[in-house]
């Protein structure tokens, strides 16, 4: 039996600073308890990055060229495309779970259970999340205590000092266009950028 293709002493090497090394049954068995289940479910520390180690491997020995081995290799190569299948839908549907935590935390907070359960980029991601809705939140109060505008922004009177074209704000409504010397009034953070670009001017109350 040739050694170049399944050399464990050499192949594994880089898997031996883990307690132990995943297999695909690990990766099927991690996928199917999110599938079937509401919560989201615990995992190591270190299981992205076993998998990563994992499919490292399954490919370079799906790579290999041995025809006395031919089989084994279509083997590691169909197991090697369910294992990358089998974590994409498990990271998605870990995604779709925060998601919902996210907007059950805004109304009435999360369990630690279930923050302890996310891996660091995931806690990451989801305190970002919080602090998007946050402000969101906040510009809604905002306008519902009868603040200024659509979404409390306050509109400056600027001067063209050239023309410009039609263009999008950041609401996605359209603006414009407008001619040299016209004047408008116009959202602030617009008219920020413009005074910056040298295309118009404040005008005096």
């Amino acid at each position: 039996m040739p050694n170049n293709l399944f050399d464990h002493s050499n192949q594994y090497k880089s898997l031996r600073v883990l307690n132990w090394m995943i297999t695909y049954n690990d990766v099927y068995e991690a996928s199917r308890k999110e599938r079937y289940s509401e919560q989201l479910q615990p995992i190591s520390k270190n299981f992205v990055k076993e998998v990563s180690v994992y499919l490292k491997e399954k490919k370079e020995m799906a790579s290999k060229e041995d025809d006395s081995f031919s089989d084994v290799i279509i083997k590691t190569k169909k197991q090697l495309e369910n294992a990358i299948t089998l974590f994409k839908e498990f990271m998605l549907r870990r995604k779709k779970k925060i998601l919902t935590l996210v907007l059950v935390a805004t109304e009435t907070g999360i369990s630690k259970h279930d923050f302890d359960n996310m891996l660091q980029f995931e806690k990451e991601m989801f305190e970002e999340l919080m602090k998007c809705i946050d402000g969101s939140d906040k510009k809604l109060n905002f306008i519902l205590k009868g603040g200024e505008d659509a979404g409390g922004e306050k509109n400056d009177l600027v001067s063209f000092i050239d023309g410009v074209e039609e263009f999008v704000d950041m609401k996605g409504n359209s603006i414009g266009p407008f001619e040299k010397g016209q004047i408008a009034n116009i959202p602030k953070e617009i008219a920020q950028i413009l005074v910056a670009d040298k295309k118009v001017e404040l005008v005096e109350r």
